[in-house]
């Protein structure tokens, strides 16, 4: 017996068998990279536990999602998987890919993946399907880049603090 699975179900399946391989789909290819080393792993979660509203009556709740896979709404409907993704409102809790698109990203940059971050299909991409703000955080280089639609990339050493237009703030190691 053969059995069709979709790209989205591939991909969660994969997922849920814990191979330490991750896969997206990006303009109708299928791109993979290995698990994060510690310190990938460490700066999204230093920098997940920082995202907090500016100020106390923020409309954005500053919802932040680590590794979670997002369905864009480019002709190849690709699924792309930010290290971070913040959400204004709370996604739905489903187990298929969110069809919700985050107010900001943040990646960070790995080592011999960072074409994935820097290329086109990084924050070009982010900012074309709907994402308002980027940041794409190296933190060998202690650097942060920060791309918005219309406005030229801003680059700050790291450690740094920035409040997004989104009315989040985030600590960046």
């Amino acid at each position: 017996m053969t059995t069709t699975l979709s790209v989205d179900d591939m991909i969660l399946q994969i997922d849920a068998s814990g191979a330490p391989v991750r896969f997206e789909y990006v303009r109708g290819r299928m791109k993979w990279e290995m698990s994060p080393a510690s310190r990938h792993q460490m700066t999204i979660r230093h920098i997940e536990r920082s995202v907090r509203p500016s100020q106390r009556e923020s409309e954005c709740a500053c919802f932040a999602l680590a590794d979670v896979l997002i369905r864009f709404p480019d002709p190849d409907q690709s699924l792309k998987r930010p290290d971070i993704a913040i959400f204004c409102a709370p996604p739905p809790a489903i187990d298929e890919a969110l069809t919700i698109i985050p107010a900001a990203v943040i990646e960070v940059v790995s080592v011999g993946y960072e074409e994935k971050d820097l290329g086109p299909d990084g924050a070009p991409f982010y900012l074309t399907y709907g994402v308002r703000e980027v940041l794409v955080v190296d933190p060998r280089l202690n650097t942060l880049r920060y791309y918005r639609p219309e406005h030229p990339m801003l680059t700050y050493s790291t450690p740094h603090t920035l409040t997004l237009e989104c009315g989040c703030r985030v600590d960046v190691p």
